[in-house]
């Protein structure tokens, strides 16, 4: 009886009482652009962005590592090798700040911010935008430069020429999180994106690495016919001067549907010795909880938060599944945003 009791137990409906108002949450599913055909243009997210802005989120998170967790993996190469984030040493020269400073005096100053956008100097967001490329957070110094004015996308306050031409390659590379998040950030007047991406859980310790990556493919292989078909549309979709019609594509239910049981069904259901296609399901378990954990934490102190989480595709029913669950929280239906 007590193992009934516990089965029954509702955890989504504690919240049915509560006070004030509910966390809108917008999880976009994306492609990575990484991929996208040589012909693609920046300009045909365009109708995506108008989108995404009247939904007026007021917090943006990204598929990428934060700050913290990169300055954790640096202490812990043996653990997690030299190379688990991009080096910030440029930054940390021109800045005189190792990560845990310069996170902390990003923060002081974003504290003291201006309430009004007009009100903040030029070279505070020089000075902020060093800062968050000392912290390991490009995409958010990103944010900073797109709110310059032209004439003051320049070096100093922190930034150098090495950091300006780095901020600048940033906003040609084909990355949902500068032509997606930090755009989008930057024309609302936020001030930041949030990294809530994890890699700590599925850093998998096993004896034949190679063995493991083969026993996955040949899984994935054996059970994705019907992903290899909206494959293909998706595909057509990418060619379009307008990639509405294919966010709208990969986020429908049927498709997401595919995208968790490609992922997991066939790899659960495959024989291996060492069990190597379970754990790495385990693994990807993982990840999703503690990034769908970054998330929730980015508007913890702020009940009835209007949130964006932009993640590649296949992360999208693990974290509209999870974060439906946790209260005062509505999952908002990609759909309607981007009908």
């Amino acid at each position: 009886m007590p193992v009934l009791a516990q089965a029954q137990l509702d955890l989504t409906t504690l919240d049915r009482d509560m006070a004030g108002p509910r966390a809108q949450v917008l999880v976009l599913g994306t492609v990575h652009l990484r991929g996208m055909p040589a012909s693609f243009k920046p300009a045909s997210l365009d109708g995506v962005l108008d989108k995404l802005a009247k939904f007026k989120p007021e917090i943006i998170t990204i598929e990428t590592e934060s700050g913290e967790e990169c300055d954790m993996a640096a202490r812990h190469v043996a653990r997690y090798g030299a190379d688990y984030c991009a080096s910030v040493e440029a930054a940390r020269l021109a800045t005189g700040l190792d990560a845990p400073a310069a996170m902390a005096e990003a923060d002081k100053l974003l504290k003291a911010w201006p309430k009004q956008t007009m009100q903040v100097k030029p070279a505070q967001r020089r000075r902020l935008a060093a800062l968050f490329m000392a912290s390991y957070d490009t995409a958010s110094a990103y944010v900073q430069w797109l709110q310059l004015p032209e004439a003051e996308r320049h070096a100093g306050d922190g930034l150098n020429e090495a950091l300006v031409e780095k901020l600048m390659q940033a906003g040609k590379r084909n990355n949902e999180n500068y032509l997606i998040a930090a755009q989008l950030a930057a024309r609302l007047g936020l001030q930041r994106v949030h990294a809530v991406d994890n890699h700590t859980g599925d850093r998998i310790d096993v004896a034949d690495i190679k063995a493991f990556v083969r026993s996955i493919e040949s899984a994935w292989a054996a059970g994705n016919q019907d992903q290899k078909l909206r494959k293909k549309r998706e595909e057509e979709l990418m060619l379009a001067t307008d990639l509405l019609p294919l966010y709208r594509y990969i986020s429908e239910p049927e498709g997401l549907r595919i995208y968790a049981e490609t992922n997991v069904v066939p790899a659960m259901r495959a024989k291996s010795a060492e069990g190597y296609p379970q754990i790495w399901v385990a693994g990807w378990e993982i990840r999703n909880m503690r990034m769908v954990a970054n998330i929730r934490e980015t508007f913890r102190e702020r009940p009835g938060a209007r949130v964006l989480s932009v993640v590649g595709v296949s992360h999208k029913p693990w974290f509209d599944s999870w974060l439906g669950q946790m209260q005062g929280v509505d999952i908002v239906n990609v759909a309607d945003v981007l009908k």
